[in-house]
């Protein structure tokens, strides 16, 4: 029962994350739906966030902006240095007080017209200086910094905005938007969020959470197919029958179609049919039934050529029973089942003719001669 709950909970947060940013004119892209690990709780708990999540604390006192205008920077939000090398001679106190001023007043300025701009959250690629740190304070502007280029790259196609170089203001195509940017707590983990309000959005975060580092390793790996079957199903819309009910079938008429074929072929045809009965049986070995059972059930309630095609393995019970998958709704992805067939057809093709090629052609290298020992033998 414990897992048929995180089972639904976890095709919820699939479907939710991929319908926020179910795209209307252009390809699903499963980049664009990214989980964020956070310790604690269950996995019941798991939410789906629309926007981004970082596990970082911001730089800034300023916590949090509602309908943030934001420039990103893939460089450090600092002073810029010259390429070489100057040196300053500073013979008074007036002097030293004089460019510590100008400096002040730079920093300034650059600080000012991006709050000129609007702009009301900066995010780093880099270090936060402390002076540009004290000016944006001073103007309430709000600093986010973040290690990863990759991070600052889903950053800014969530938010429609173009990493600038260097220290320059941006302009109004470069400036990104954001309904909601705040630091929270989720658990004992402090996390900043880039939250979108709008219809559809380009990107959406999952909050896995769980007691262990394993459980949500392996629930991040349930997300990680979920969503990848989601991208599979934009292309094409067919399903099979699932829980080895496709494969037992395909066994069944590979065997017939054996029989009634005459010479030598029919031994590799049947063959061929017996190598589809590893899928159900590994099924059921994984879940402690007896796979020779379980095969023969199945191949007994497949001889019903109306609804014995939809009999598959029942999982859930205890016992080697079979059911109606398509009246219980486990299905198998047409294209997945078709290409898995297909690389593994011809993968063993391959290493036939390769093995015919080796038999029929004797190891090269020239023969030594007789009455002379091998030097390599020596």
């Amino acid at each position: 029962k414990q897992w048929y709950q995180r089972r639904v909970a976890i095709t919820a947060g699939i479907s939710d994350a991929c319908s926020k940013i179910m795209p209307t004119q252009r390809t699903f892209n499963v980049d664009h739906v990214r989980s964020c690990k956070i310790l604690g709780s269950g996995v019941l708990s798991s939410t789906c966030l629309q926007g981004m999540i970082f596990k970082r604390n911001v730089e800034s006192d300023i916590t949090s902006v509602k309908g943030a205008k934001i420039a990103v920077y893939s460089c450090p939000f600092d002073i810029g240095t010259t390429e070489t090398k100057g040196t300053v001679l500073i013979k008074t106190a007036e002097e030293l007080k004089n460019f510590s001023v100008d400096e002040e007043k730079l920093i300034e300025n650059s600080v000012k017209a991006l709050a000129d701009l609007g702009i009301t959250c900066v995010v780093s690629g880099g270090k936060v200086g402390d002076m540009m740190l004290h000016f944006a304070n001073k103007f309430g502007i709000m600093v986010v910094r973040l290690m990863s280029k990759w991070d600052l790259r889903r950053l800014c196609k969530s938010i429609n905005a173009t990493a600038l170089p260097n220290m320059t203001p941006p302009t109004n195509e470069e400036i990104g938007f954001c309904s909601m940017v705040a630091l929270e707590e989720v658990g004992d983990t402090v996390v900043v969020s880039f939250r979108q309000d709008r219809e559809e959005s380009a990107m959406s975060t999952i909050i896995i959470r769980g007691s262990t580092d394993n459980i949500m390793d392996d629930i991040e790996r349930a997300i990680d197919d979920g969503v990848n079957s989601v991208k599979v199903l934009t292309r094409d819309q067919r399903c099979l029958p699932g829980a080895g009910a496709t494969e037992i079938e395909l066994a069944k008429q590979l065997m017939t179609f054996g029989e009634q074929t005459p010479g030598m072929e029919q031994y590799a045809i049947k063959k061929f049919a017996e190598a589809f009965e590893v899928f159900p049986k590994i099924l059921a070995e994984n879940t402690g039934l007896r796979g020779n059972e379980v095969l023969a059930n199945m191949y007994n309630a497949h001889q019903d050529k109306v609804s014995g095609m939809n009999a598959g393995i029942n999982l859930e019970s205890d016992h080697c029973e079979v059911m109606d998958v398509v009246e219980r709704k486990v299905f198998d992805i047409y294209l997945t089942k078709h290409w898995g067939i297909k690389f593994a057809v011809n993968a063993a093709c391959t290493v036939l003719v390769v093995d015919q090629i080796i038999m029929a052609k004797q190891a090269g290298g020239p023969k030594p001669r007789k009455g002379q020992a091998d030097p390599d033998d020596e």
